[in-house]
């Protein structure tokens, strides 16, 4: 008697261990096998189809075949569909129905990543994604003084851009990050800052009231600013301060590259300054969800047995569902001195993935006469996708929609939880607008 296959699950979706050392996750024959039987549950299904270029890719191979099924599809095109997904985690997290525990135990974004991994093992990637992946000497350099307005200059400068492109593949229109000069932040001179007004952290259902930064790389090469807000909202709403500046990248740029060993490498590198600040009974924050859900959803699961991993994840939190939780517990700080308007807010796919909700919009929305306008759409930026000369012109298509929410919305202020999100809907929109991160919208709410 045939059995049924049901679509979907009463069971929550789980996302499964990732078990990378195992020779055969790395073994070709086995995954091209599994690319095959996955895509072949894709192709009947294509809910998918909107959410980036990696579905429309794989649906065309397949409709443009002879047999017009995958079998069709010549495995040596399968790399087509793997370099469209920059594993935003969007298919698995909000549309797919046969994640597991489903009897297909289809896990689209892992699977790509799986046969990035096998890639990478066969052969050396081109020497421009070894550079872009590579964010801390890169940034560090870049950032320095003196290089630091070259780099700036010649991010503007058409001609080098072009040039730029021809030699390194890096597209001349993609919107590269500047190197703002920096500035001593607030608690730098003394490692930690007490709460404004020097009250004594206060702990909450949730919350232990004393917050360690991880700075990251975009935040500590590029948008300071953001990282200071962050340090000024904190204080304000009484929380002890103090800054992860020494800690190394979360990994996420060579995550996407399928370099798991520097993943782990950058691992070991953090888990001990995570553990101390831990320890001394701070959370962990970070102005990036990229780096938040590495350590998450991504660390916990590449390394399921890792005790230290996971007491890592457990003190790890998103900015504003913190905000939100010490608010639930009334001990959040709701005199706001100004309004913001109306404001156009970009929910970024990877801290959408971590299903702790609207905690943005709904902290923002407590300030008076406040609209928020949702979007809830990729950017496509990527932190690498939007700058490749093969992947931009994609990368613009994926952001049309938002680009087009935001500018119909005509806010005051707009901008993602996502500081490179923010910056390709400004991007976009090219006219002179600037994207502000939403925790410097609450500064300026509050008027500090």
């Amino acid at each position: 008697m045939p059995t049924t296959v049901k679509e979907g699950s009463l069971e929550a979706p789980k996302r499964e261990s990732i078990d990378w050392r195992d020779p055969a996750f790395h073994n070709r024959e086995a995954v091209d096998a599994e690319l095959e039987r996955v895509f072949d549950v894709c192709h009947t299904c294509r809910r998918c189809v909107s959410l980036c270029a990696a579905f429309p890719t794989l649906f065309d191979l397949i409709d443009e075949s002879e047999t017009m099924e995958v079998d069709g599809v010549a495995k040596a095109d399968y790399a087509n569909v793997v370099d469209h997904c920059f594993l935003c985690d969007l298919c698995a997290e909000t549309k797919c129905p046969y994640l597991p525990p489903h009897e297909f135990r289809v896990d689209f974004p892992h699977l790509m990543l799986r046969a990035k991994a096998a890639r990478f093992k066969e052969r050396k990637p081109r020497w421009r994604d070894r550079l872009i992946t590579s964010t801390v000497p890169v940034f560090r350099t870049l950032a320095t003084p003196g290089i630091r307005q070259l780099a700036n200059g010649g991010a503007r400068n058409k001609a080098l851009r072009s040039i730029g492109e021809r030699v390194a593949g890096i597209h001349k229109n993609a919107p590269i990050p500047a190197f703002p000069p920096r500035t001593p932040r607030p608690s730098e001179s003394t490692h930690t800052a007490p709460a404004h007004g020097g009250e004594a952290p206060i702990a909450g259902s949730a919350t232990t009231g004393k917050v360690a930064v991880f700075v990251t790389c975009y935040g500590e090469y590029n948008e300071p600013d953001a990282v200071d807000d962050l340090l000024r909202v904190l204080r304000h709403n009484h929380i002890e301060v103090k800054l992860l500046a020494s800690a190394a990248c979360c990994g996420m740029p060579k995550l996407e590259l399928g370099d798991l060993e520097t993943v782990a490498a950058n691992k070991d590198a953090n888990l001990p300054v995570f553990l101390e600040a831990v320890e001394d009974g701070y959370d962990i924050m970070a102005i990036v969800p990229s780096c938040t859900l590495m350590y998450r959803q991504e660390m916990p699961l590449l390394f399921p047995q890792d005790e230290q991993v996971a007491r890592i994840r457990r003190a790890f939190f998103d900015p504003f569902e913190y905000l939100m939780s010490r608010h639930r517990d009334g001990l959040a700080n709701v005199d706001f001195e100004q309004p913001l308007g109306k404001v156009a807010y970009h929910a970024a796919c990877h801290q959408r993935v971590q299903a702790i909700g609207r905690r943005t919009q709904e902290f923002l929305s407590l300030v008076p006469d406040t609209e928020v306008t949702l979007v809830e759409r990729c950017s496509g930026h990527d932190g690498t996708y939007a700058v490749k000369a093969e992947t931009y012109e994609d990368a613009m298509k994926i952001a049309r929609p938002v680009v087009r929410a935001v500018r119909n919305a005509a806010p005051a202020a707009y901008g993602s939880d996502c500081p490179m999100a923010g910056r390709m809907i400004e991007h976009g929109l090219a006219d002179g607008s600037r994207a502000t991160h939403p925790i410097s919208m609450l500064r300026q709410a509050y008027g500090l």
